[in-house]
């Protein structure tokens, strides 16, 4: 295989209902079969009329910008200062969901395109239909990748070819079977696409021409193949929103002091030392058999429950996130300090009545 990447210059500014077919066409009247696209988002996001008008400059502006953001995303991944990663309703990770203030006035932002795979397959039927032209559309972003710094342009949507090539089951020089290499061409034909296009050059469109398959090829399932399932992904959190996750199930739990007693001083030995590292105002004191029976408080004899009346487990109400990671944090501290002093704890039902969240309180 022996490939070119090739500039399209000469498209100009694009603009909300612009025909990218006949602009991509009239800039390059050399193109032809099984030739592969690579064309820019945000050309594609213009020409759909996926723009947002804010301020300038200014407060309002950054306030504008949030309220933008939160509407294009699904779920926050990690966040460090003003920085958002965010899954985007496609299901693409990016920072800040693809929004991009470049190439366009300072009072618009540009979104990406709603359905990046339609939009390939629609300008690959534009020029098929008007132009006769038989060629893979590849619809391109830029991202970071985690692990490694600096950017590079990856497959948003395509059309005319796969997502992935799939060497599973084949046999290298060596006579190994391939158990696991998946390669994700489009990304990689993007990445080089952008080597030409550059972000200054306005230079949206490049042609990679020379790779095979591409002729005849049908509009294939896209590029939503490369967004792994949640289930699969063992890094959908950054560390500080998964260690946050980790210590609101620990508030949810519902523990008790295991099949016999605790002996008090140990618990008392275990709550004098957390007590100076928990949240200011929390405070743990046992239940007691009289206690319990007097219906005093409800829970279990010779285990922690919070001042207020909660049994070590079961979380404030109403409950506010962050009072709920505080609460888990508070949790995880004595459930160490107790097991430090020999004593486990068995998880066993709620009460009845109760739900994990609710607060058993006096």
């Amino acid at each position: 295989m022996r490939l070119e990447i090739l500039p399209v210059p000469g498209i100009g500014d694009v603009t909300e209902g612009d025909d990218l077919a006949a602009m991509i066409a009239t800039a390059a009247p050399w193109l032809r079969d099984g030739d592969v696209l690579v064309v820019t988002s945000k050309i594609v996001s213009k020409a759909e009329g996926r723009l947002v008008d804010v301020p300038a400059d200014g407060p309002d502006r950054l306030a504008a910008r949030d309220e933008v953001l939160a509407a294009e995303t699904a779920r926050v991944v990690a966040a460090r200062g003003a920085t958002r990663i965010v899954q985007t309703h496609h299901g693409f990770v990016m920072a800040s969901a693809g929004i991009d203030a470049s190439n366009v006035d300072k009072t618009r932002l540009v979104l990406l395109p709603r359905d990046p795979d339609a939009s390939a397959r629609a300008l690959r039927a534009a020029l098929r239909d008007q132009y006769h032209l038989d060629v893979a559309v590849i619809i391109s972003d830029t991202m970071g990748r985690p692990w490694r710094n600096g950017l590079t342009d990856v497959a948003l949507g395509v059309a005319g070819m796969p997502a992935i090539r799939d060497h599973r089951g084949e046999i290298d020089p060596y006579g190994n079977e391939l158990q696991l290499t998946q390669m994700a061409v489009v990304d990689e034909l993007a990445a080089a696409g952008e080597l030409i296009k550059g972000k200054c050059d306005q230079v949206p469109v490049a042609v990679v021409r020379g790779y095979l398959g591409v002729a005849g090829a049908d509009d294939g399932e896209g590029a939503r193949v490369l967004v792994r399932e949640a289930a699969l992904d063992l890094f959908s959190l950054g560390t500080a929103e998964a260690k946050a996750a980790g210590l609101r199930e620990a508030a949810l739990l519902a523990d008790g002091p295991g099949p016999s007693p605790a002996d008090p001083a140990a618990v008392d030995r275990a709550i004098a030392a957390v007590a100076g590292v928990v949240a200011p105002g929390t405070v743990f004191t046992q239940v007691t058999d009289a206690e319990v029976r007097a219906g005093m408080v409800a829970g279990v004899p010779g285990w922690p429950v919070h001042a207020s009346g909660l049994v070590l487990g079961a979380p404030p109400a109403p409950v506010d996130q962050g009072d709920l990671v505080r609460f888990g944090a508070d949790l995880q501290r004595l459930r160490t300090a107790l097991a430090a002093e020999g004593i486990s704890s068995a998880v066993f039902p709620p009460p009845v009545g109760s739900t994990a969240s609710a607060a058993l309180a006096l």
